[in-house]
């Protein structure tokens, strides 16, 4: 891969995180401050884009990877996505909000896909090009994270904003990025999510039994995206959104130990620390909320490094391996679609329920909601250590 083809593709991946950065993390604590949200509407507003994720797939397959080339495509969605962000910023009712975010979620999550499949078109060994691009993703998120919190305005509307405008300049770079023109018609490639071809995936057991873990895992990362920020605000953390950052400087770090650990200790031993992790984040969430800035609750955030980075980039690239030649792509987008879709619309719908159960007086309890996630990465801990068999070489 040429120098400036890595540069592009890195600044590609810095400002798509950057923008789901910007407003996403926060719309929890925007929600409560600026629309009197209950759990139960934050956890649908977050609902939105596991929703948009279930849909994406098929729109990426139908025509992006059929009819037009992939870089045109994001371009295009950036841009309506800059006007969405705006027009959420409009809106003063938890449910009206709820179908803005939704529609913004149906044009943004494609590009997600759309930025991976750019990427990897570009690459001659993604095993290990990729994390050393995905990693300026993590970087991009970083540093909005930084100005939201440096700036102080994670219960305004100028996170949207702050999105916005990146959207506008990545809508407008994306004509610029290496050509990825559709594939699918060239060589035969399968796109669609649930064809034959692509569903020939399961017939390899360790593949399905990943799979299954991969939508009930989301389910405690559901709480942590909806609920995180809020829980920081209530428990008084000292600008929280600021401080979460230090997750994305530990996946950052993560990122790039996978290509090394990823034939040395076995895919499956990467996804049972990732797992691990998730238990340890939220016990310590549970006990350590007394103290705000504890280390209890620094180390709970700082281990979204290991939570993310060796379960979920782990799984995308297990996915590409996994799959045939003609079949990667619809390999990312089954992935996609049981993490950030399936798993996703369920975990936002019961952590919104869980939070509101728990409501105590004008906060909540914390230590019993916090609980609940830990429980259920435990059970999936214990049925991924019976259930996945991969043996070493082929990992």
């Amino acid at each position: 891969m040429k120098t400036a083809t890595g540069i592009s593709l890195s600044l590609m991946m810095f400002l798509q995180y950057f923008i789901w950065s910007a407003w996403y993390v926060t719309m929890g604590t925007y929600m409560e401050s600026s629309l009197g949200a209950t759990g139960q509407d934050i956890g649908q507003a977050f609902s939105a884009l596991a929703l948009a994720t279930m849909i994406s797939p098929f729109f990426v397959g139908m025509i992006a990877d059929r009819f037009f080339a992939a870089q045109k495509i994001m371009g295009v969605l950036h841009l309506v996505g800059a006007i969405l962000l705006v027009l959420a910023t409009k809106v003063e009712n938890s449910q009206v909000f709820y179908w803005v975010i939704l529609a913004y979620s149906l044009v943004y999550m494609p590009t997600v896909a759309l930025s991976n499949s750019v990427a990897f078109a570009q690459m001659t060994d993604p095993g290990k090009q990729f994390p050393w691009i995905r990693v300026f993703g993590t970087l991009g998120w970083i540093v909005a994270g930084l100005l939201v919190g440096t700036w102080e305005i994670e219960k305004t509307p100028e996170t949207f904003y702050l999105a916005a405008g990146v959207s506008v300049a990545l809508g407008l770079l994306s004509f610029a990025l290496p050509n990825t023109p559709p594939k699918g018609r060239e060589v035969g490639e399968s796109t669609s999510l649930f064809s034959k071809e692509s569903l020939s995936i399961f017939k390899d057991r360790s593949y399905s039994i990943f799979f299954i873990a991969a939508i009930l895992v989301c389910i405690p990362l559901a709480f942590y995206y909806g609920f995180a920020n809020p829980f920081l605000n209530e428990i008084g953390m000292d600008k929280p959104a600021q401080k979460m950052i230090l997750g994305q400087f530990s996946e950052g770090l993560f990122i790039l130990a996978i290509p090394f650990l990823f034939n040395r200790i076995g895919v499956k031993n990467i996804l049972l620390i990732g797992i691990l992790a998730w238990i340890l984040r939220y016990v310590l969430f549970a006990y350590g909320y007394g103290e705000p800035n504890g280390w209890m609750i620094y180390l709970g955030i700082i281990l979204h490094g290991v939570c993310y980075d060796f379960f979920f980039v782990t799984g995308y690239m297990y996915s590409e391996k996994k799959a045939g030649p003609k079949n990667k792509n619809a390999a990312q987008g089954l992935f996609t679609f049981a993490t950030y879709g399936l798993g996703m619309v369920i975990g936002t719908w019961f952590s919104g329920l869980v939070a509101d159960h728990y409501v105590v007086g004008e906060g909540h309890n914390w230590q019993s909601i916090w609980l609940i996630p830990a429980a259920i990465a435990a059970a999936v801990l214990l049925y991924f250590i019976f259930f996945f068999r991969e043996r070493k070489a082929v990992a």
